[in-house]
């Protein structure tokens, strides 16, 4: 086994109690057995491969309130020639975030990067009697390796059992790796199926479609390496989904990838998985997000459009308030620009110091999230949304009464409600206006006391006390725009 880095290895000690490794449970992500909000943000694909390269962006990082940093570990690094590992990537990635104080999600380039192999070792990609490859119909062989090659999936599985084995060793104390995603964006292109002489004669034997049969296979193949990767060390893993357009055929997006009409195929086929969660490029955010949403299936997003995409604050909301999800990560978070950045930053300046609150909240069902769906083809629903929540109906609305309309994107806008108990709450969040009245339609709600201000160390710290025309004379809460804060509120009734 190639060289270590000496500081890693006076780290290595007995596994901890199985309660304190990183786990999904109840919904939620724990680390060290609390409740964790991931506010991530993925790297490029190669931006992972070099620790001079990425060096300076650590602090960049730092200063948009990251906790997280998602990063690629790609097959042909940590094992470049067949059974000898070479795990200083990995090694120098947990030391560097261990250094800016962030935890990382690691994404397995196994066998199938976005549809292709082009991240295994030379020794597979040259090797195609052992490792074969798929054909297209015309016979013509892909760069993508078959998910009926046994060997590939086994060697695939004992390298990413490698991999966790390093990581228990390494980091089984400091818990520094609190995710793991297993391929990435698997999916068959650009037809619906593989071909080849034993893909097609295993085809001629199903009953079913095409993707159907994709699907099966994938996910029989993933269970093998998120099984043999579990048994050296139980992380949380989940598998990432690419998005298909409305109106494509499978093969015209990545078909069998775990998508959410597929939810039931993989979670049978590949039970080892906690979750699958979705990659996010398209305008429609909120309807793709609740596709993924359901019971047993925390909701967590990787990959949510690029990094300094305008709408994130509303994504953000959508994922962590609105579906009480365990993360947000947009990719390609080292390339953001200087005014990305600002916005990011102050979305996770504020979910970051709420966190406790957030995370509480989500567990005891007292939080509501808001933001106005967009259809794919970029079309907003502006009209307000009305939920309730303890005792009391709020209606929220993402245009700025105070703003002319063509000054403003409404589709930028959202919040989040939390219940505190009794007529306390707190509301975030940018660009919202929010009215209230009792849920029992008896009597009228008022604006006790309005407060803004921030968390600091997990305390309430007031600032200003709104009940004039901030509360346009107590007609309701505002959430200016362009700003990221947080108000709390007291309610009362009268007139009842």
């Amino acid at each position: 086994m190639l060289r270590r880095l000496a500081p890693l290895l006076l780290l290595t000690a007995a596994v901890p109690a199985a309660a304190q490794i990183p786990q999904v449970k109840d919904g939620q992500l724990l680390v060290e057995g609390k409740p964790f909000l991931v506010l991530g943000g993925e790297l490029g694909n190669s931006s992972a491969s070099s620790r001079e390269w990425l060096g300076p962006y650590w602090q960049k990082l730092k200063a948009m309130h990251l906790n997280t940093v998602i990063t690629p570990v790609s097959w042909e690094l940590i094992e470049p020639q067949e059974g000898k590992f070479d795990f200083s990537s990995v090694d120098w990635l947990i030391e560097d975030a261990r250094a800016h104080d962030m935890r990382l999600v690691l994404l397995w380039f196994g066998t199938w990067k976005n549809s292709m192999s082009t991240y295994v070792p030379a020794w597979v990609k040259r090797d195609e009697r052992r490792f074969p490859r798929t054909t297209g119909p015309d016979g013509k062989a892909q760069e993508i390796l078959s998910a009926f090659g046994t060997e590939t999936r086994d060697a695939d599985a004992r390298a990413f059992a490698a991999l966790m084995r390093h990581l228990r060793e390494v980091d089984g104390e400091r818990h520094t790796v609190v995710m793991v995603q297993v391929e990435n964006e698997i999916g068959f292109l650009p037809t619906a199926r593989e071909h080849g002489r034993v893909a097609d004669a295993a085809f001629a034997r199903f009953r079913g479609s095409e993707e159907a049969f994709t699907v099966d296979a994938y996910a029989r193949f993933t269970e093998v390496v998120a099984k043999a990767g579990k048994r050296e060390y139980p992380l949380p893993m989940y598998v990432n989904g690419a998005q298909g357009r409305p109106g494509k055929q499978p093969g015209e997006y990545p078909s069998g990838g775990p998508l959410a009409h597929l939810y039931d195929v993989w979670r049978k086929g590949a039970p080892s998985l906690d979750f699958l969660a979705p990659d996010i490029y398209f305008p429609s955010f909120a309807g793709i997000a609740a596709g993924y949403a359901r019971p047993g299936n925390p909701l967590f997003v990787p990959e949510a459009n690029n990094a300094g995409e305008a709408h994130a604050a509303a994504n953000a909301f959508t994922v962590i308030a609105k579906h009480r999800g365990i993360g947000f990560s947009p990719f390609g978070i080292e390339g953001i620009d200087e005014a990305g950045a600002a916005r990011l930053g102050a979305l996770y300046g504020l979910l970051g110091s709420m966190a406790p609150q957030i995370l509480e909240a989500q567990k005891a069902n007292r939080i509501l999230g808001f933001s106005p769906p967009v259809t794919f083809e970029g079309q907003v629903d502006e009209t307000p949304q009305v939920q309730t929540l303890g005792g009391y109906r709020f209606t929220v609305s993402f245009v700025d009464p105070w703003t002319p309309k063509d000054k403003q994107v409404a589709a930028e806008h959202g919040g989040m409600i939390l219940w505190l108990g009794g007529e306390d709450y707190l509301i975030a969040g940018s660009g919202i206006t929010v009215t209230v009245e009792p849920a029992d339609g008896k009597g009228r709600a008022g604006l006790d006391r309005v407060e803004e201000g921030r968390f600091v160390d997990g305390k309430w710290v007031p600032g200003r006390v709104l009940n004039g025309d901030q509360t346009h004379q107590g007609r309701h809460v505002r959430l200016p725009l362009d700003v990221m804060g947080v108000q709390r509120v007291r309610l009362y009734r009268y007139g009842g």
